[in-house]
């Protein structure tokens, strides 16, 4: 079975499924992945893609976790800043 992506920049790529792993899991030759390198990380889903080589897999390509981007705003309303932010609570004389 074969799947046609296309990248963000219009290009078609051409990733096959293999059912012994999951007919959502992606796979592509490793001469192909060479070929399409580029284009594939433009549109690596969650799930990943296996690189096979002769039929076996030998590698997955997935996509770098974005845990950091996920935490902005993650905690709004959760909060309640109690106090004077900007103060350590201790009084002191910078002239002395």
């Amino acid at each position: 079975m074969s799947i046609d992506l296309t990248s963000h920049r219009g290009r078609k790529l051409d990733v096959n499924c293999d059912q012994l792993y999951n007919m959502a899991m992606k796979q592509i030759a490793a001469a192909k992945f060479k070929e399409k390198c580029l284009a594939l990380l433009d549109t690596v889903g969650p799930e990943g893609i296996v690189i096979t080589k002769h039929g076996k897999p030998v590698a997955k390509l997935i996509p770098a976790p974005s845990s950091s981007a996920e935490l902005i705003g993650s905690m709004k309303g959760k909060i309640k800043i109690r106090g004077k932010i900007l103060s350590t609570g201790m009084d002191w004389d910078a002239q002395s």
